[in-house]
């Protein structure tokens, strides 16, 4: 849906890497796949731009021709993630230094530092060059900045720009002091210059200094982006703009923050769960690139990068099962995304990446990839009047703060993640049938019943009274351990946890005890107690269930807070997720909530997308056994009617709904 009403297909395409005989036959197979927008000049700034200022754009301007030419789009990349051996040769300052003081080397990918005067000049000449040859092309349909922000650094460069950032900031030493506690641990600045990044140091290191330090990163890299972005708007503002963003816990970028300055959130999703996982990684991450494009007041989201036929885990590559492919894609289209886009068309020959997955394998397009790749490219043709936002009444928030802070060594156990807590939250509700929109603190939370907070550690005063607002309009809340502890400069708020929301919940903690790895508590009502326990105190609120047998036997591990119209839970641990799910249930029952498709089997996946009184139902079967699925409409790939849906294993259908 950018430029011409279709859903986009197709992904990154690296002609550059081919001789031009080759670019033919790849347009030739886009067509025939039903391709209708490719990346191109993700990684070529070295073709581009092979000396310093002198350009080599004879080869980009046959392949935007031919591309026009073949009525496939283009979003043109501007090739600054990966500088060429020259700029490092000139420019070694701007190489980046790792947290121990090691000055990285060329040789890979994302070899720059983002806070380095002469890598900002020379991204902002290499954009402007492009933006100035083919502001205007028939072909451009969007440009596509860098490639997967996220690369940090500590060089001088960096330390220089991260002081610049705190007087910003804060406006004061005192008032910095302050807000990292320095008094404690003898590290109380007197002058600004004593500042640096938080290199690797003897033991634990500051943690309102290492909260900073990946705020200030994720703001650096959105200058760079912004600098970029102003060229390219001001050539053709007509043209959108956007970055990719990566999803990863390494990854310094607060998305949400930045989802204001893209015209189009975009993300790159590479599932590591070889199980069923994979499913509900799919779900997580939609969810997440709607949230932020809502929060930024975006118009949309898009897969930007996906894997054809692999999973890449930690060890090895996993081949996707036959299907699953166009599941995961078809999954990302339900929750809102205008196309589904891969890395990479061709399979290169050679480089770090050479067995990467791709449309066009290295067997070529007489092969199963390329087969299921031209029948997506049919079924996303097929669903060009689905529109609309996902139904639902439930709110999941997520906050890039409270995982970068719970990520501390210094917390009471190395387990502690918020994006894990989030996960957790997500994947119950997902696996008992309910949608979810993930938002962020502040959030409008119009048509949402019930708002779920998993480990929301960090709350300001305002997000506070966001969450006390909700429960006085009527809306319901289920808060889990470790939210409300701390304030935004990660400092412990005192009076027993859970800090801003204590009152709110009606419970008051006075001890936190973690568990181990293989630690399990029995709790009354049936499952156990993973990772987490604490001591609750009842302060207005009842308890659901109880810890049983231990030194917390017999205390509140579930409560519930009747305040008028709105039911309040607490969740002092990590249940199993199967008691995890039941309770999620229980909360969005009471909170008058139902699944999307209550009929719908398990592990049978249904998404809702509704525009007044037209209304679209995705379905997914992602078990290896035919469904029976009791929904009614016109089935939008036969354009049959149906009133019961027959799902074959790993099949999928999608209905238009009769208007009620």
């Amino acid at each position: 849906m950018i430029g011409d009403g279709r859903l986009c297909y197709g992904g990154d395409w690296n002609p550059e890497q081919w001789p031009a005989e080759v670019w033919a036959e790849d347009i030739d197979l886009m067509r025939r796949a039903q391709v209708n927008l490719v990346t191109v000049g993700v990684f070529a700034w070295s073709r581009l731009e092979p000396t310093p200022g002198r350009y080599t754009f004879d080869w980009l301007d046959r392949v935007l021709d031919l591309s026009h030419d073949g009525g496939i789009r283009v979003a043109l990349a501007t090739p600054t993630a990966s500088p060429p051996p020259w700029f490092s040769l000139a420019h070694p300052d701007a190489l980046p230094v790792t947290a121990d003081g090691v000055r990285l080397h060329h040789g890979s990918r994302d070899t720059y530092c983002a806070a380095a005067p002469a890598y900002r000049e020379a991204a902002r000449r290499i954009a402007g060059a492009l933006a100035d040859r083919y502001a205007h092309h028939p072909a451009l349909a969007l440009w596509h900045v860098h490639n997967e922000y996220g690369t940090s650094c500590h060089c001088e460069h960096t330390a220089r720009a991260f002081r610049r950032w705190l007087a910003h900031r804060h406006g004061t030493l005192d008032a910095l002091n302050d807000a990292w506690t320095t008094s404690f641990w003898s590290q109380h600045y007197t002058d600004w210059a004593q500042i640096t990044t938080p290199r690797a140091t003897q033991y634990l290191a500051n943690p309102g200094q290492l909260l900073d330090f990946r705020r200030f990163w994720s703001d650096t890299l959105l200058a760079a982006y912004t600098e970029q972005r102003d060229l390219l708007r001001a050539a053709n503002p007509a043209v959108p703009v956007t970055t990719n963003h990566v999803l990863g816990d390494w990854v310094p970028v607060d998305h949400a923050r930045w989802a204001a300055e893209v015209d189009l959130v975009a993300i790159d999703h590479y599932p590591d769960a070889v199980d069923g996982g994979a499913e509900e990684q799919t779900a997580l991450a939609a969810d997440l690139a709607r949230g932020w494009a809502r929060h930024g007041g975006t118009p949309g989201w898009l897969l930007m990068e996906s894997a054809p036929n692999q999973i890449h885990t930690a060890g090895r590559m996993h081949t996707k099962e036959p299907g699953r492919m166009l599941r995961h894609s078809l999954a990302h289209v339900a929750r809102g995304s205008r196309g589904a886009m891969f890395f990479q068309w061709r399979a290169p020959v050679g480089g770090a990446e050479r067995f990467h997955s791709a449309l066009v394998p290295h067997a070529g397009p007489d092969s199963r990839v390329f087969r299921e790749a031209v029948e997506l490219g049919g079924l996303l043709a097929d669903l060009a009047e689905v529109d609309g936002p996902v139904e639902t009444s439930i709110a999941l928030a997520r906050d890039a703060g409270s995982d970068w802070a719970l990520r501390h060594p210094g917390m009471p156990s190395p387990r502690l993640d918020h994006d894990t807590e989030v996960a957790a939250a997500h994947r119950a509700l997902w696996r008992a049938g309910y949608a979810c929109d993930v938002v962020v603190p502040g959030d409008r939370l119009d048509g949402h019943r019930l708002l779920v907070l998993p480990a929301l550690y960090l709350v300001r005063d305002a997000t506070a009274g966001w969450v006390r607002d909700h429960v006085a309009a009527g809306g319901h809340l289920l808060v889990t351990y470790l939210s409300g502890v701390a304030d935004e400069h990660a400092r412990v708020r005192l009076g027993g946890y859970p800090g801003a929301l204590r009152d709110l919940l009606g419970v008051r903690v006075e001890e936190f005890h973690p568990l181990a790895a293989d630690d399990r508590l029995p709790l009354t009502g049936g499952g156990t107690a993973r990772l987490w326990s604490e001591t609750v105190r009842l302060a207005g609120a009842r308890a659901v269930s109880t810890y049983v047998g231990g030194v917390l036997d017999g205390l509140p591990a579930v409560t519930r807070h009747d305040r008028g119209a709105s039911t309040i839970w607490y969740v002092s641990t990590r249940p199993d997720d199967d008691t995890h799910g039941r309770l999620l249930t229980q909360a969005a029952r009471v909170a008058g909530v139902t699944p999307t498709c209550p009929g719908a089997p398990p592990g049978v996946e249904a998404v809702r997308r509704r525009r007044d009184r037209a209304s679209w139902l995705f379905l997914l079967n992602h078990t290896d056994r035919p469904q029976q699925v009791p929904a009614a409409g016109v089935d939008l790939r036969t354009g049959a009617p149906v009133e019961r849906v027959r799902l074959d294993p790993g099949g999928v259908a999608v209905l238009r709904e009769t208007a009620g």
